[in-house]
C-alpha cells in the first residue's frame, strides 16, 4: 500500500481544498478552489478505483498535495498541525496525564488546563479534517455504485474488487464518525445519498450517528476480506470487528446504554484471528514497523513514509517533538528535536521503579521528573517511544532526517487483550477472569514486567495498564472518560484545570466543542452544553 500512496500523491478526488476557517463544515459541500476535475474523470481507467481508494487512506497520512508544506487541504492554520493524527492525537493526549508540550503556539497550552473555547484553532482543524475526510468517502462512494460502473463498462472481476474498495471506504469513513461521535458528540451525518448540491445538513444528535456507525460495520462485515487475506494497509474484517468492539464499550458515555457484553464476541473473534502479538514492545515504533514482525500485530496502521508522505504531522511530529535537551536526535534518526512534547509526572508513577519494564521508555538525563515551567522542555520526563531508525539502529529512508517512515497504529492486538480484560473485571458475560489474567501476563511478559494475579485485576489497575501499553497512541482521553476521570476531581495530574498540581474541571469539557465558525456556518447545528 504504501506503494500505492507514492502514486496516489498527484491523483485527487472532487474534493481537495477546505478553506478553513471560512469553510463550512457541510459535508455535502464540493470546496472548489476553481481548478478541480468533474469527478467522473478520476475513473477514467481500471487501476484509478484503486488509486482513488488509496487516496482514501492517504487521508489519514498526508496534510496536502504536495506534501509536506503547500497546497494544504486546510487553510487557515499551520498545515503540519491540521494533519490527521496530530491533530486527533493532540485532542486525545495533550488533555490528559499523558503529555504536555512546551510551546506557545496559540491556544495549544488550553489542552494541558481543559479551558479551551470554540473559536480554538487546533480543535477547529480537527473538526474540518473529520468533515474533509468524510467528504471524500462519500465521493468514492458515489463515483462507484453499480450504475456508475455499468455506465463505464467495467467488467465483473473489476467489480468485484470495487465491492471490497466500497466495504473499506465506508469503514474509512465510519471510523472518522466514531472519531467525530467520540471527541465532539454530535454532527451533520452526511453519506454518499444526500444532495451533492449545495444545502445545510440537519443536526443528528450523538445517538444517531452511533446508530449509524454501528449499522455500517455490521453491513460492511461480511464484505470486507477476512483477517490477515488483505493488503498491508488496507482493512479487513477484524478492524471492523475492533472499531464495532470500541463503540460498543463506550456506549455508556455515548448513549447511556451498557454494551460491554456485545464487544466481547468481537473481540474473541480478533484473538482468534491470524493477527499475533510481536515479540518486542519497542520495535512496534520503529522506522521497520512495517516489516520488523510489527505489522503482525497492527490491525489497522497508518502508512507513513520518509520520502513518499512528507507530513509535519504523523510520527514525524511524535518523533522530532519528544526530542530536546540532552538527547541525541541521531539515536531517534532525526535531525534535530523540536523540544515539546514530554510527560508527567503521574504518568511516570505509573511504573514500579522497582522493574525493568520496557514499556517506561522515560529519558531523565537533565530532565527533572516535576513540571516547573510547561514552556521549559527538560521540566518532565521525556519519551523515547517513536523512533525513525529500525532494528538495527539504521535510519529511515529520508536521510536528511526530516520526515519519519514510522507507521502509527490505530488499532493492534494488545488493545483487544486489554479490552477483553476490562469487559472481564466489568462482569461481561462471555469474558472471564482466568483468560484475562493470561493476557495481560503475555503483554507485561514481553515488557519484562511482572506477572500480576487476578487479584490485581481492578478497574484502577486496568486503566493504568492501559496506559502503560498504549500511551500516546491516540486513547488516553477516550479511556479516562470511560472510567470517570477525565473531568471532575476524581483523578488529579499536573496542570489539570491549569494548576501545577492539578485541579477539578467540568464535566461538559468530556466533549469538545463545536468550533464557532462551523455554526456559523449551518445554524441546524447545535453547540454542546457548557459552551
Amino acid at each position: 500500500m504504501k506503494n500505492i500512496y507514492k502514486r496516489i500523491l498527484g491523483v485527487s478526488l472532487l474534493l481537495l481544498v477546505v478553506v478553513f476557517p471560512s469553510c463550512t463544515n457541510e459535508l455535502s459541500q464540493s470546496p472548489d478552489n476553481g481548478d478541480s476535475v468533474p469527478g467522473d474523470e478520476f475513473f477514467s481507467s481500471p487501476e484509478s478505483y484503486k488509486q482513488n481508494l488509496a487516496k482514501l487512506y492517504a487521508g489519514f497520512a498526508t496534510s496536502g498535495q504536495q506534501g509536506p508544506a503547500g497546497k494544504a487541504d486546510i487553510s487557515g492554520i499551520d498545515e503540519g498541525t491540521s494533519q490527521y493524527i496530530r491533530g486527533y492525537w493532540m485532542m486525545q493526549e495533550l488533555t490528559t496525564d499523558e503529555a504536555v508540550i512546551g510551546w506557545n503556539d496559540g491556544t495549544i497550552k488550553d489542552f494541558h488546563s481543559q479551558s479551551w473555547t470554540s473559536s480554538d484553532s487546533f480543535i477547529s482543524a480537527t473538526f474540518a479534517r473529520f468533515s474533509f475526510q468524510i467528504v471524500n468517502c462519500n465521493e468514492f462512494l458515489r463515483q462507484t455504485t453499480d450504475e456508475k460502473l455499468a455506465a463505464r463498462g467495467v467488467d465483473e472481476t473489476l467489480k468485484s474488487e470495487i465491492a471490497t474498495y466500497r466495504a473499506e471506504a465506508r469503514f474509512l469513513r465510519a471510523i472518522t464518525y466514531w472519531h467525530l461521535v467520540d471527541t465532539f458528540g454530535s454532527g451533520s451525518l452526511v453519506t454518499e445519498d444526500s444532495p451533492t448540491k449545495f444545502y445545510y445538513p440537519d443536526y443528528s444528535s450523538r445517538a444517531e450517528l452511533y446508530k449509524f456507525i454501528d449499522d455500517e460495520l455490521t453491513a460492511i462485515e461480511p464484505l470486507l476480506k477476512a483477517p490477515k487475506t488483505n493488503e498491508a494497509y488496507r482493512v479487513d474484517q477484524a478492524a471492523a470487528w475492533m472499531l464495532q468492539a470500541k463503540l460498543y464499550m463506550n456506549a455508556k458515555v455515548y448513549i447511556g446504554e451498557d454494551h460491554y457484553a456485545e464487544a466481547v464476541p468481537l473481540i474473541n473473534k480478533i484473538i482468534a484471528s491470524p493477527y499475533t502479538i510481536h515479540t518486542n514492545y519497542n520495535q512496534l515504533f520503529l522506522a521497520d514497523n512495517d516489516k520488523n514482525g510489527a505489522q503482525n500485530e497492527f490491525i489497522f496502521a497508518i502508512a507513513f513514509d520518509g520520502l513518499h508522505t512528507q507530513t509535519y504531522g504523523g510520527t514525524t511530529f511524535l518523533t522530532h517533538a519528544a526530542v530536546g535537551g540532552t538527547m541525541n536526535a541521531a539515536q531517534f534518526g532525526i535531525n534535530g528535536g523540536w523540544a515539546g512534547i514530554r510527560t508527567t509526572s503521574a504518568f511516570v508513577d505509573k511504573f514500579d521503579a522497582n522493574t525493568t519494564d520496557t514499556r517506561g521508555q522515560f529519558y531523565t538525563d537533565g530532565q527533572t521528573k516535576e513540571i516547573k515551567d510547561l514552556g521549559t522542555f527538560t521540566d518532565g520526563y521525556a519519551i523515547q517511544k517513536f523512533k525513525n531508525v529500525d532494528v538495527n539502529g539504521i535510519q529511515g529512508s529520508d536521510k536528511s532526517g526530516d520526515f519519519s517512515d514510522s507507521d502509527f497504529p490505530i488499532f493492534r492486538l494488545a488493545d483487544a487483550y486489554l479490552m477483553y480484560t476490562e469487559c472481564a473485571i466489568r462482569g461481561a458475560a462471555g469474558a472471564n477472569m482466568p483468560s484475562a489474567v493470561t493476557y495481560v501476563n503475555a503483554l507485561r511478559t514481553r515488557a519484562k514486567g511482572a506477572a500480576i494475579s487476578q487479584g490485581d485485576l481492578t478497574l484502577n489497575f486496568i486503566l493504568d495498564e492501559r496506559g502503560r501499553e498504549l500511551h500516546w497512541e491516540g486513547h488516553r482521553r477516550t479511556d479516562l472518560i470511560r472510567f470517570g476521570k477525565f473531568t471532575g476531581g476524581a483523578y488529579l495530574w499536573p496542570f489539570k484545570g491549569g494548576a501545577a498540581g492539578g485541579s477539578p474541571t467540568q464535566s461538559f469539557r468530556n466533549l469538545f466543542p463545536i468550533p464557532a465558525y462551523a455554526l456559523a456556518s449551518n445554524q441546524n447545528l447545535q453547540q454542546n452544553p457548557g459552551y
